[in-house]
């Protein structure tokens, strides 16, 4: 009897090109679209189409209570904490990788797979199934991957792991003649209308944020922000004042309801804190490793040391804009994943 896979199905290409990878591998393959914000018409017909142009069944997963609870009111709670929140993080932690995993179960899979770019194998030096980087390591994810639980790395397949790039993904999608061949990548948080995140927030907040000061680290007031939820750390344009030299946001301060600014050179520190970890493997204390704060900016060289609740990262460099609310996650020398929590 042929292996059953639950295949998460967006309508775009990465995940319709992996229907017809699994399909050839011989796996019984199930497609399933998730319904998370009411916005997945075209993508529900996409999908449908793919699996009937395939012959496999596809089914409409219902997740939108879900999905506003756990990732939505998270994501507008964290920015009125003066956070920046990963939503996609946990979107893969609560959804993709949590409630689906348990609708897999639900369906006698034996796996379930989606079209991300990362790798699962097995190492040798952990003794255990890993999470990797991608081949095509400008659109690696395993960043955003760090939260899925260990137990479960063997039972996912990302059937993309073998592949290089995007164009050799299209042509796969192409030769079995499927219409989303072409379709253009989503680049947007799924929920954001136009990724106008101030838009969103203000729509949704229960209060509205308010009016307080702009200064330097020194105390200086420079004059006054519209509501911390429209400045990140790291920011330069559109603060509204002007100084001697260019500012950039340093600290958003909740308590005090403040933007700090100063030069650029403030912005960089060599450590962090973090809680909510997650370890994907067992690591030992004083972990040397590397770390990255952010998905666009690369790994660097760091020490990692536990404490009751929650991590020290010291990096040998400074890093830029280290942002509350944003991820930090730990790889080896090999690029397996290792762990990450969320930066307080």
């Amino acid at each position: 009897m042929n292996k059953r896979v639950l295949l998460g199905m967006s309508g775009g290409v990465d995940s319709s090109t992996s229907a017809i990878l699994l399909k050839e591998k011989g796996y019984e393959v199930i497609g399933c679209t998730m319904a998370l914000h009411g916005g997945e018409k075209q993508a529900i017909e996409d999908a449908k189409k793919v699996c009937e142009k395939l012959g496999i069944k596809h089914v409409v997963y219902d997740l939108q209570k879900d999905f506003k609870c756990m990732v939505i009111q998270n994501f507008i709670r964290e920015y009125t904490n003066a956070k920046t929140p990963n939503p996609c993080i946990e979107c893969n932690k609560k959804i993709k990788f949590g409630k689906f995993y348990e609708k897999a179960k639900e369906l006698g899979c034996d796996y379930i797979a989606t079209g991300h770019y990362a790798k699962v194998e097995y190492s040798k030096k952990y003794n255990q199934y890993v999470l990797k980087k991608s081949n095509e390591e400008k659109k690696d994810q395993t960043y955003f991957l760090y939260t899925i639980p260990k137990e479960e790395i063997s039972h996912i397949i990302f059937p993309l792991q073998d592949y290089n790039s995007k164009e050799e993904i299209r042509k796969v999608a192409e030769k079995n003649e499927l219409q989303v061949a072409n379709k253009k990548d989503s680049q947007e948080v799924c929920f954001i209308p136009e990724n106008d995140y101030q838009k969103f927030l203000l729509a949704n907040m229960d209060k509205l944020p308010k009016k307080g000061n702009i200064r330097l680290k020194s105390g200086e007031v420079l004059g006054k922000h519209n509501g911390l939820i429209n400045y990140t750390i790291g920011q330069r344009k559109g603060l509204g004042v002007s100084y001697k030299y260019p500012l950039y946001v340093l600290e958003l301060d909740v308590k005090n309801n403040e933007v700090i600014v100063g030069k650029e050179e403030d912005l960089y520190s060599n450590e962090l804190f973090a809680t909510n970890l997650n370890w994907q493997v067992d690591v030992k204390n004083n972990l040397e490793c590397l770390a990255k704060i952010r998905y666009r900016s690369k790994e660097a060289k760091a020490k990692v040391l536990k404490k009751e609740n929650g991590v020290e990262v010291i990096f040998e460099t400074p890093q830029r804009a280290i942002t509350k609310g944003q991820s930090v996650v730990f790889y080896d020398e090999d690029g397996i994943v290792l762990g990450g929590g969320i930066i307080s």
